[in-house]
């Protein structure tokens, strides 16, 4: 599908906003759907269908026009002249009258599928939420980037507490204890003023020589990782915010007052149908300049879905690039095979889950495709039928 469909659907600019459609409403199958590109397509065919439904008769008026045109201009009597213009005012109200419910019906369809988009990209954007936090709740980096927090290490670190010298050894501070670096030193220097001998020395390094190394060469690393996940986590609660509030302004104008929260959670979709019906009622029945004011009110709303999707494609773009950096990072580590076995379980299924993270942000989070050759069909409504 080109990335071009979803600016045909959304920015056909029009002088009208809503009018009372014939057909069903297409919004109750909205969860049969998670796909918001399937969603723009089902737009873009919806309004070209409404574009070839009308352009029959909005061609034939303007030629009828046209043909009128030139009578007048060649009409010698007065008679003949007053019906025609009184024709060429019936074809023109005929002509404004067909484009009106032409705009108004592609207007429906944008203002609808937009609220489906919307509902869709909440659901991506709570799992995102979870997904972020499990990872950083799951790995617990800090652990696996902490000799101190492996068993075998600890026991190497009592062995020689119990064999060093008691004059010349000495214990480190609760701080320093925890800290990588120093316990490491501190472990080395342990035993090598141990009564330790040198095979028993050499035998007890094994046991940890792996832990030591991943923990020294991963450590910033892993630490890059989680605070880097935690930014992520951020950006996708501000995410989250601004469609909420995008939420808000779209639905004010039809009367609906729920969050999206709220409508999610309880199911209330139908509620903003009915809300929307009412409001096409309302302005159906305006006089001119009120229509128009109360076709601004909602046409703001759905001008900042099209930007909020912006901002949530840099979002998951951004997102996808930092799982390939942490996919290398956790490749990176060079003695992984020499330490295969005695690698935390931790390690390998984090990278595990960085790897469907990417599967992820490729297929359920992609970008919304926005960009394409047909965006002056949306920004000036120019469609090819036209």
């Amino acid at each position: 599908m080109k990335r071009s469909n979803i600016l045909s659907a959304f920015f056909c600019r029009t002088s009208l906003f809503f009018c009372i459609l014939s057909g069903a409403f297409a919004y109750a199958n909205v969860s049969e759907n998670d796909d918001p590109n399937q969603i723009i397509n089902e737009m873009y065919n919806e309004i070209s269908l409404v574009y070839k439904g009308h352009f029959t008769n909005i061609n034939f008026y303007n030629s009828e026009l046209t043909k009128i045109n030139s009578s007048l201009k060649t009409e010698k009597k007065n008679n003949k002249k007053l019906d025609f213009l009184i024709q060429k005012d019936e074809l023109k109200e005929k002509l404004r009258q067909e484009n009106s419910d032409m705009e108004n019906e592609i207007s429906k369809i944008r203002y609808i599928k937009g609220l489906q988009i919307m509902k869709i990209l909440y659901e991506k954007v709570l799992g995102l939420d979870h997904h972020f936090a499990s990872v950083r709740t799951f790995s617990e980096i800090s652990k696996i980037a902490n000799p101190n927090q492996y068993p075998e290490f600890e026991k190497v670190k009592d062995l020689i507490k119990n064999k060093q010298d008691k004059k010349v050894g000495f214990d480190l501070t609760t701080i320093l204890g925890t800290n990588t670096l120093a316990s490491v030193i501190n472990t080395f220097t342990g035993m090598l003023v141990s009564n330790l001998s040198k095979q028993e020395k050499e035998s007890e390094l094994q046991k940890v020589d792996c832990i030591i190394d991943f923990t020294l060469r991963m450590q910033n690393d892993l630490n890059t990782i989680y605070f880097e996940t935690a930014f992520l986590q951020k950006s996708n609660e501000t995410i989250k915010s601004d469609l909420e509030n995008l939420f808000k302004d779209y639905t004010k104008p039809i009367g609906y007052e729920k969050s999206l929260k709220d409508c999610r959670d309880s199911d209330d979709w139908d509620q903003v149908k009915d809300k929307l019906e009412a409001f096409i009622f309302t302005i159906d029945k305006s006089e001119n300049l009120k229509k128009r004011k109360l076709q601004i009110e909602v046409e703001f709303p759905i001008d900042r879905l099209i930007q909020f999707i912006g901002s949530y494609n840099n979002f998951i773009s951004s997102g996808e690039q930092f799982y390939q950096k942490f996919s290398i990072i956790l490749n990176s580590y060079e003695n992984e095979k020499q330490c295969e076995s005695k690698l935390p379980i931790e390690y390998t299924k984090l990278k595990s889950d960085i790897g469907v993270a990417i599967e992820k942000f490729n297929i359920a989070y992609k970008p919304v495709e926005v960009n394409g050759s047909k965006m002056k069909e949306i920004l000036y409504g120019i469609n090819e039928f036209q």
